[in-house]
């Protein structure tokens, strides 16, 4: 066939518009709830049950440590313990009975709250401070630096925080206080942490915005502030919450050792201690504040495990 032959051409078919509308496949839906991280973990938080039964033992527990006299009429700060009421049973206006040194045993759960509650926040603020510190600038500066400060954390790390706080406390025994448990605690508990923090550093500034930062100029710090930090906390809000409960148990353990709080200083793992030697005869006084130490414990463990799946997408996949 010659080239100067013109080709048939192709017939194209058009469908009528009315049959097929147009419509934007791609196009952004304006009336779409904008999401990210945090909204999706709140989403799938907020469906889950057991969400908002730690959330309101939680805040339950709160109220009672910051306001203890709504809850309980008798105070065991101002009102004596009576000896003539040794091992009672309960009465009106003391549904839990007495103590062998004859105090109300429910007045002294209530008030007890704050102590061990406050314990839990005072290591958890201290844990997540140098945690964050140590674990961000090992993971986003690398050489050197995570050298060192790895180091650090794994001497840190290879010290049981329970024996470390056993010896500071005995060391210590004049100046058994509120902030010097806690620091016994925490000063030996922030580098599980540090490690969470660490990796997901490692994994979040091998990501294209932290490279083009970079390209842009902007300096380390803010790289680290602005970019990097925020999308590496999730794990770490998940870890400090089951931290927190864990904190509570390690005061109420170095107290029923003797070694903790004073036995002025009214706190749970104090009552355990005393109601030890009774359990034979008068098991009321070891189980009532065993059972306030295990409730508040399973709460902040159930909001751990819950905040930990809602800010994992894997996790909320899987459902």
């Amino acid at each position: 066939m010659s080239n100067n032959t013109p080709s048939p051409r192709t017939g194209h078919f058009v469908a009528p518009l009315e049959d097929t509308p147009l419509v934007a496949i791609d196009a952004v839906k304006v009336d779409e709830k904008p999401s990210n991280l945090w909204i999706d973990a709140w989403r799938d938080a907020r469906r889950r049950p057991i969400f908002w039964i730690s959330g309101l033992l939680i805040v339950l527990i709160i109220v009672v440590a910051l306001v203890p006299s709504l809850f309980a009429t008798v105070n065991p700060f101002t009102e004596k313990c009576q000896l003539s009421l040794s091992n009672g049973d309960p009465t009106a206006g003391h549904p839990l009975g007495f103590t062998k040194q004859g105090c109300d045993v429910y007045s002294r759960i209530i008030f007890g709250t704050s102590t061990s509650v406050s314990v839990g926040f005072i290591v958890i603020v201290l844990t997540t401070v140098l945690g964050l510190l140590f674990g961000a600038f090992a993971g986003f500066y690398g050489g050197w630096i995570d050298a060192a400060l790895s180091r650090v954390g794994d001497i840190f790390f290879s010290i049981p925080y329970i024996l470390a706080a056993v010896v500071i406390m005995s060391v210590l025994s004049q100046y058994r206080s509120i902030w010097t448990i806690s620091l016994a605690i925490g000063l030996f508990a922030w580098p599980s942490t540090a490690r969470v923090l660490r990796a997901e550093i490692l994994r979040v500034k091998q990501s294209d915005y932290i490279t083009a930062s970079e390209a842009l100029g902007v300096s380390k710090i803010k790289i680290l502030l602005r970019h990097v930090l925020p999308n590496s906390i999730a794990p770490v809000i998940a870890i400090t919450t089951i931290s927190l409960a864990a904190a509570i148990v390690a005061e109420a353990t170095l107290s029923f050792l003797g070694v903790g709080l004073g036995g002025s200083i009214m706190s749970w793992g104090n009552d355990i201690n005393q109601a030890q030697r009774d359990i034979r005869v008068h098991p009321q006084t070891l189980i009532w504040p065993s059972l306030a130490l295990s409730i508040t414990v399973f709460s902040f463990i159930l909001m751990g495990e819950v905040v930990r799946d809602a800010l994992d997408p894997k996790a909320r996949a899987l459902r």
